[in-house]
């Protein structure tokens, strides 16, 4: 794969980041979700290898039943040339490379480190999922220093047949137990194992085996013992070399019988209380001087050994004298009661030896007692001849009240009858506070209450205010103490405001469009038009249009009508040119013709005499037709005795025109129609 190639035309390959026997792992960006995440990829010489195909697959399988804040979550499977596996991308270094950069680490950082390490390891056991590859590069750690175990490829569910591969050294050797190196099953103590050789690791800033090649490794897995960690680091608490000793035993029996316990020795291991702990020695070791019983001979074995020589001979060499002097018949029947004396103090040895041997305390094997009644353990434990010692009392998450968590002695070790075995007894799951989840995105807070043992329920509900998928509210109160795997909590989600079809408001009063949006609690915005056929008051348009999907409580607008819309009127002038006439005098014309005949002297000065004489007026009438007048009613009336120029003015409406007539002494001179503001 090269960069910028898609995968399922989703994810993007960005680099790639990792590589193994079978699949290689790259840093991709998913183009749905805007995320980036790692895709890892079967190598493509594999593409034809059902063997191996079944193994990738089986590895997907796996690892998608494991939820756990300290195990990579698996998103995405699926095949496109070659199968892959999506997972999230965790974004920081491996416990690897954390150790080469940081060792020295203090002690309570790798017990904290450690337990988020055992946190996962004991949820995929109760998952009946075995790692079987635990090494410090299949672990990652976060810049938040949260920690994240990966690459369950050769885990299998503990109800397959094939859990194990015969001869075959699966996982890094410089993890693998003892009895992984000799081809034997895998169980959860093989886990507990690599988990020791971890926690070796993380305070020794090394691995406790090397050499120079797999095989001789794993012989020092089953036949040395772990290297001293006090003898270099005199500083370091008994009880926590204790812990890698118990967990690194060779004998898987004597290992921690489960994760949990393995965790809690760890956490008190820097406890004031346990400053003078002994050394652990396994339960194999614990006497150096062997006991060998001298195996039981038959009579005629003794009879032919040396001891019973010398008895005869001591008998012959007492008697010699009498018997050279007795008969042959005499000397026989000394003989045989000496041979009768020698096989019944033979036979009384042989008695006295099973005798002692029979009312001296037997070896018995502890047995499984784990996840019995009390009562029924008590009474196979006094069966096998043992003493039932202490009983303690503790919390557990996965045994029920009243049944073995485990012994100690644990399963399977040897010691003689009359000894005790303390029992430790479940008295349930500890209570815990119930987490508030109110207010959460529901999803997580689904995955955290799981990953307690709760089990949820949901249902979905309206609400207003609360944004969808999240938590309006839970049925049992914050703080109140329950055990979560006996508790079931029923969480109301938010499924967002409650939805409505949009109804046509056109023509509805104010009061019902304030009725209408009261019902389904919207806010309103109003403003007004006016509108020549939708009566005032009254609906004209609407936002959102009718038909469209509103919310509660969502805001919408609304347009009431002013009723239709008022013209708007227009004022101008207009001048217009009115023409003075002198009215018509008969009498003037008669002189003026007689005297055309004699014009003298004195005609200029009768001419002037004339325009000395006073004009008649016109009489002017002029009609308005417009908004404000009619043309049936005198707008304005005066004389004139010149030419004279009117200026009128108008008030039209929109739209509309005005009309004018002028009369000059009672005759129109001047009519002019559709006069408008720009004509």
């Amino acid at each position: 794969m090269i960069p910028g190639e898609r995968i399922s035309n989703r994810y993007k390959i960005i680099r790639e980041i990792g590589s193994g026997g079978m699949a290689n792992v790259f840093l991709a960006e998913d183009l749905i979700l805007e995320r980036q995440v790692a895709v890892k990829l079967m190598a493509y010489n594999f593409h034809n290898d059902e063997a191996s195909i079944r193994r990738f697959k089986r590895e997907a399988l796996s690892t998608t039943e494991l939820t756990h804040p300290n195990i990579v979550n698996v998103v995405d499977v699926g095949e496109e040339k070659n199968p892959y596996i999506v997972m999230e991308y965790v974004e920081g270094y491996d416990l690897k490379e954390y150790i080469k950069e940081h060792y020295p680490i203090p002690y309570k950082k790798t017990i904290s480190i450690m337990s988020q390490i055992l946190d996962a390891v004991e949820y995929a056991h109760r998952h009946n999922i075995i790692h079987r590859d635990l090494k410090p590069q299949n672990i990652l750690i976060d810049n938040h220093d949260t920690v994240k175990i990966t690459d369950f490829g050769i885990a299998v569910a503990l109800s397959e047949n094939s859990i194990t591969q015969t001869n075959s050294l699966l996982g890094s050797v410089h993890y693998i137990s003892p009895e992984q190196a000799r081809g034997s099953m895998a169980t959860k103590q093989s886990d507990i194992y690599s988990l020791g050789i971890l926690l070796y690791e993380l305070l020794s800033g090394k691995v406790p085996f090397d050499g120079e090649s797999a095989v001789s490794i794993a012989l020092k897995h089953f036949q040395n013992d772990i290297p001293s960690l006090k003898e270099t680091d005199s500083s370091m608490p008994q009880a926590l070399e204790n812990v890698v000793l118990k967990a690194t035993a060779k004998e898987a029996h004597v290992r921690y019988a489960s994760v949990r316990e393995m965790k809690e020795d760890l956490m008190t291991a820097m406890s004031p209380s346990r400053e003078d702990e002994p050394k652990f020695i396994p339960e194999s070791n614990a006497d150096d001087s062997t006991r060998v019983l001298t195996p039981i001979t038959s009579p005629t074995e003794k009879n032919s050994e040396k001891p019973a020589k010398d008895l005869t001979d001591t008998k012959k060499t007492t008697i010699v004298e009498p018997v050279q002097k007795d008969s042959e018949g005499t000397q026989k029947k000394k003989n045989r009661k000496g041979l009768l004396l020698t096989i019944i103090i033979t036979l009384l040895i042989v008695i006295g030896y099973f005798i002692f041997t029979m009312t001296q305390p037997q070896e018995v094997s502890v047995p499984p007692l784990e996840g019995l009644p009390q009562e029924e353990a008590v009474d196979l434990i006094e069966e096998l001849n043992l003493v039932v010692g202490e009983i303690i009392e503790l919390n557990d998450e996965e045994v029920d009240s009243g049944h073995v968590i485990r012994s100690n002695p644990s399963e399977r070790a040897i010691i003689r009858e009359g000894a005790e075995v303390d029992l430790y007894v479940s008295i349930g799951q500890e209570p815990i506070a119930m987490p508030d989840v109110e207010g959460e995105n529901y999803q997580e807070a689904r995955a955290e209450l799981t990953s307690m043992n709760f089990t949820v329920e949901s249902e979905e509900e309206n609400h207003d205010t609360i944004p969808e998928g999240v938590i309006i509210s839970q049925s049992i109160t914050p703080g109140e103490d329950v055990i979560p795997n006996e508790t079931t909590v029923n969480l109301i989600v938010s499924s967002g405001p409650q939805a409505y079809e949009f109804r046509d408001l056109t023509n509805f009063t104010e009061t019902g469009v304030m009725e209408y949006i009261e019902e389904l609690n919207l806010s309103v915005n109003f403003s007004y038009a006016s509108h020549d056929t939708i009566t005032e008051g009254r609906v004209v348009s609407q936002s959102p249009e009718p038909g469209s999907i509103i919310h509660s409580g969502q805001r919408i607008s609304v347009v009431l009508s002013t009723g239709p819309e008022e013209p708007e009127l227009f004022t101008f002038d207009r001048s217009f040119m009115v023409e003075y006439v002198a009215p018509e005098v008969e009498e003037d014309n008669e002189e003026e013709t007689d005297n055309e005949e004699e014009p003298d002297a004195e005609e200029t000065e009768d001419s002037e005499d004339t325009e000395d004489v006073p004009r008649v007026p016109n009489v002017i009438q002029v009609y308005v037709e417009d908004s404000e007048n009619s043309i049936d009613d005198i707008y304005r009336e005066f004389e004139i005795i010149n030419d004279t120029e009117v200026t009128l003015i108008f008030n039209v409406l929109e739209g509309e025109s005005a009309t004018v007539r002028i009369d000059r002494d009672g005759e129109t001179i001047i009519e002019e129609s559709n006069i408008e503001p720009n004509n």
